[in-house]
């Protein structure tokens, strides 16, 4: 069946229920700019945020959070922060350990696109995605700029597919 065909058939499940985690060591409800911007583009899309959580670049915060959300009301995760090659960047660590099957092709033309717009500081981004009890996670950098990229371009318009998919 073609992805268009898919799409549709997708398209009549109705909202995606979506949880939002920004990880980060300073971030507060009022200061989380890229946890905002999920959240409105998500809204904005005609979906609804199930869970929002902010969490220290800790493992244990983190594989909690993925844990909690998985077991929860949410049909895709989006994990924002932690995706770099600092010491404090662990949350693709965690994330990557955890994943029942992955989906290469995410990262892979989330770095295309951030190529296109930053350069080569585009590798040092691991973001990543795949599905994780039945749940699809996605975890992108932090920043605004790569928040509205990921949304925009490549979450979005596949949500409600990949929702799907988990049904099938």
């Amino acid at each position: 069946m073609p992805a268009d065909d898919h799409r549709a058939l997708a398209a009549e499940k109705g909202e995606i229920r979506l949880a939002i985690v920004t990880v980060s060591d300073t971030r507060t409800p009022e200061t989380d700019k890229s946890g905002q911007l999920i959240r409105a583009l998500t809204e904005g899309a005609g979906h609804r945020v199930a869970d929002y959580r902010i969490v220290k670049d800790e493992p244990d915060q983190v594989r909690q959070a993925l844990d909690d959300f998985a077991a929860g009301a949410a049909q895709v995760i989006v994990f924002n922060g932690g995706t770099g090659i600092s010491k404090r960047d662990r949350t693709y660590d965690v994330i990557s350990r955890a994943l029942e099957k992955t989906l290469p092709g995410f990262g892979e033309i989330f770095r295309m696109l951030s190529y296109e717009e930053i350069g080569a500081a585009a590798m040092l981004s691991r973001a990543t995605a795949g599905v994780y009890r039945e749940t699809v996670v996605v975890s992108v950098p932090g920043s605004s700029n790569a928040v509205g990229l990921a949304m925009e371009k490549l979450i979005l318009p596949e949500i409600q597919h990949l929702a799907w998919e988990m049904t099938r």
